[in-house]
C-alpha cells in the first residue's frame, strides 16, 4: 500500500503494553497521571488561597471523588452501552478484572457515568465536611481538564475509540480499525483520494481496505482538557459567583463533546440512539446531522443542567466569588487528641462563615 501525507499510518512501535507480556498497560497508568495532575493544580489553588484545607482534607476528598468516578464510570460502560446481558446475569464481573484467566484490568470507562460518581462523591464529601461545595466545586473543576486530557491519551495509545473515514488532511490509519470490501463504492473512492492502492489477489478477490479514521481521541484530549482548562484556570479568579467555574465546566464539554462526537463512530452494536430523520448511511462514513450518539445525548444533558446551575447559583445568597483567606488558614493545626482536632475544625468553619 502506498501513504501520501493525507493518511499517517499509527506508530507501529506503539503499543498498550507498557512492558510487552506484563499486564501493565498505559491506559491504566494515565488514569493515575491524571488524577495527580488534577491533585497537584487543586491543590496549588488551595496554598494559593490559603484556603482552609489541610492536606489531609485534601486527600480525603480526592479518595472519595475518584472512587465516586471510578464506580460510575464502570457502571456506566457496563450498563448503558453494552448490549448483552453478561453483567446482569453475572453482575460480579462488572468490578472483576480477569476474563479466561488472563488479568485484564476494567476494560470499558464511561465519561458521563464517572462525572456523575464523582460528582455525588465530592458532594457527598462536602456535605459531611460541611464545606460549601460551589467553592469546591470551581477549584476541582479549574483542575479536572489538565487530568483529562491524559485519559484520552490513553485512549490513543490503545488505538480506540477513533473516529469516522476521512480523507482530508487529519486522516490516521488504525491498526485495529473495521476493515471494508474495496467493492463498495465509497470505500473505493476513500481509497483513490488517500492514495491508498488496492492490491488484487490472484484469486481475484480483493483483501479488506483500512481507511484513514479521525483521531478523535486526541481532538478531545486537546479540547476537552487542554482548551477547557485553560479557560478555567484564567478564569478562576475573576469569575463572577461562586459556582461558575463548575457550571462553565460542565457547559464546555458539554458542547465540545456534543461536536466532536460528530466525528467519532458510534458503537456499531449502539448505533445512534436518536433519530430525527432515518438514514442508511453506514455509521464509519457519515453522521448525519439529524442522529446523534448515546455521548451526545448526555452531553445535552448536561449542556442543560449547566444553563440551570448558571442561573441557580447567581441568585443564591453568600455568592461572593472569590475569596482569599487569612495566611495560615490552609494548614490549620488538626491537633493531636480529639478535643484539639474538634476545635479546629470548629475555628475553620467559623472562619469560612466570617469570610462570606
Amino acid at each position: 500500500m502506498k501513504f501520501m501525507p493525507l493518511a499517517v499510518k499509527f506508530p507501529e512501535w506503539l503499543k498498550p503494553e507498557i512492558i510487552p507480556g506484563l499486564p501493565v498497560r498505559w491506559y491504566g497508568l494515565m488514569y493515575i497521571v491524571a488524577f495527580a495532575a488534577a491533585f497537584i493544580v487543586y491543590r496549588r489553588q488551595v496554598r494559593e488561597r490559603n484556603f482552609p484545607m489541610t492536606e489531609d482534607q485534601v486527600s480525603s476528598l480526592f479518595f472519595w471523588s475518584i472512587l465516586g468516578l471510578l464506580l460510575g464510570a464502570r457502571l456506566f460502560a457496563t450498563l448503558v452501552y453494552e448490549t448483552s446481558d453478561i453483567y446482569i446475569r453475572q453482575p460480579w464481573l462488572v468490578f472483576w478484572p480477569f476474563r479466561n484467566g488472563h488479568f485484564t484490568g476494567l476494560q470499558g470507562m464511561s465519561y458521563h457515568g464517572g462525572f456523575i460518581g464523582g460528582l455525588l462523591g465530592s458532594l457527598l464529601w462536602c456535605v459531611i465536611n460541611r464545606y460549601d461545595a460551589r467553592e469546591i466545586g470551581d477549584m476541582f473543576c479549574a483542575s479536572i481538564p489538565l487530568g483529562y486530557t491524559f485519559g484520552r491519551i490513553g485512549n490513543f495509545i490503545n488505538g480506540e475509540l477513533y473516529g469516522r473515514v476521512t480523507t482530508g488532511r487529519f486522516g490516521m490509519i488504525f491498526p485495529n480499525a473495521e476493515r471494508f470490501s474495496p467493492n463498495i463504492a465509497w470505500v473505493r473512492e476513500a481509497a483513490e483520494k488517500t492514495g491508498i492502492q488496492i492490491p488484487q489477489s490472484a484469486s481475484g478477490i480483493s483483501p479488506m481496505v483500512n481507511l484513514p479514521r479521525y483521531p478523535t481521541q486526541l481532538f478531545e484530549a486537546f479540547f476537552e482538557g487542554i482548551f477547557l482548562w485553560l479557560i478555567c484556570w484564567s478564569l478562576r479568579n475573576k469569575k463572577p459567583f461562586k459556582g461558575f467555574i463548575t457550571a462553565l465546566y460542565i457547559l464546555g464539554y458539554g458542547i465540545v463533546r456534543f461536536i466532536i462526537e460528530y466525528f467519532r463512530e458510534p458503537d456499531s452494536d449502539l448505533g445512534y440512539r436518536l433519530e430525527l430523520v432515518p438514514n442508511e448511511m453506514p455509521l464509519a462514513l457519515a453522521h448525519p446531522l439529524t442522529s446523534f450518539s448515546t455521548g451526545q445525548i448526555f452531553s445535552a444533558g448536561m449542556i442543560l443542567l449547566a444553563v440551570f446551575m448558571m442561573l441557580l447559583f447567581s441568585h443564591l445568597p453568600g455568592k461572593k466569588p472569590v475569596i482569599f483567606y487569612p495566611a495560615g488558614s490552609a494548614e490549620a493545626p488538626a491537633g493531636k487528641n480529639p478535643e484539639e482536632k474538634k476545635a479546629a475544625r470548629n475555628n475553620r468553619k467559623k472562619l469560612r462563615k466570617k469570610l462570606k
